[in-house]
């Protein structure tokens, strides 16, 4: 599939490959240095995505934080903000959520044939929700989003969403932070779940970078060519 943006999958994961424990507040496996790397990877993308779950879990506003970063993308013609995208099966978001109340730019809503209807008389104007068939096709998602001038999509989870992107093959570059902590608790969520992970020879996956961030260890792999 060529006609789609570039997928980037950022994520923090501790060491036995879980992204949270299962208490009710969020562990933040990220250092305030690696955020600030985060960060400056939003400012070089056109959108950023995560699940609906992690929407009602986390309440993300899903912002470029650096004014700095944010003057230089104006400056070059681009919206401060990226373009917000989410993904949901059931339909269950609410429109008070920050990632509809804050920021300038278009919140895309991609939702199943059944669920996009009713969805988008509840959300109103707080997004735009598109049907994305029956049952809901990442490859018509990424379809839509490059049609809207989308070429560097940054998708940053849950694992829900990184086990669809993966196991599709539809990601071109992974950054994996690992944290030096173990969960140890299988009712955690983990940064994968089950599925078939394709071994494409076409699309190898290859460690182009590591980097230390204090205790905290980057791993960047490039998959397949060099799309971007």
């Amino acid at each position: 599939m060529s006609e789609r943006p570039y997928v980037l999958l950022s994520c923090a994961m501790s060491v036995d490959g879980y992204i949270d424990d299962a208490s009710p507040e969020r562990l933040r496996l990220s250092s305030p240095a690696d955020f600030d790397r985060v960060d400056g990877v939003r400012a070089g993308c056109d959108a950023i995505l995560v699940g609906a779950n992690t929407v009602r879990r986390d309440d993300p506003k899903l912002l470029i934080r650096s004014e700095t970063r944010r003057s230089k993308r104006i400056a070059r013609g681009a919206p401060g903000d990226l373009t917000k995208v989410t993904l949901t099966w059931s339909g269950d978001l609410d429109p008070a959520a920050r990632f509809f109340t804050t920021g300038e730019s278009p919140k895309l809503v991609y939702a199943p044939t059944a669920t996009a209807g009713p969805l988008a008389a509840r959300l109103g104007t707080a997004a735009e929700v598109i049907d994305a068939g029956e049952p809901l096709e990442l490859p018509v998602v990424l379809e839509d989003l490059v049609a809207r001038g989308v070429k560097r999509l940054m998708v940053e989870g849950g694992g829900g969403v990184h086990t669809r992107f993966l196991t599709a093959g539809l990601v071109d570059e992974l950054q994996l932070v690992v944290a030096p902590f173990f969960i140890g608790d299988p009712s955690a969520p983990r940064f994968v779940g089950s599925g078939v992970f394709p071994q494409d020879p076409a699309r190898p996956m290859r460690l182009e970078e590591i980097t230390r961030i204090g205790n905290l260890a980057l791993l960047r792999y490039v998959i397949g060519g060099s799309r971007g």
